[in-house]
């Protein structure tokens, strides 16, 4: 099974919004990170049905994540 990386963003009003840089167009948004992470992990698996039924290839992830200490 491949792994995404996803981007977990908290706004200003306290929801939250995820995203994957590996899956264009693929994003969640709900009010608790508990719930972004199912509502992305839904997204994700959709997504990867979609372009399975149009006969297209599943993309392989791309990015890493790091931290720098300024």
């Amino acid at each position: 099974m491949n792994e995404y990386l996803v981007i977990y963003e908290r706004a200003e009003d306290g929801a939250w919004g995820a995203h994957s840089p590996d899956l264009d167009g693929v994003f969640a948004l709900a009010p608790t990170r508990d719930e972004v992470e199912v509502r992305m992990a839904e997204a994700i698996r959709a997504h990867l049905q979609a372009l399975r039924d149009l006969g297209q290839s599943v993309p392989k992830r791309h990015t890493e994540v790091g931290y720098v200490a300024p």
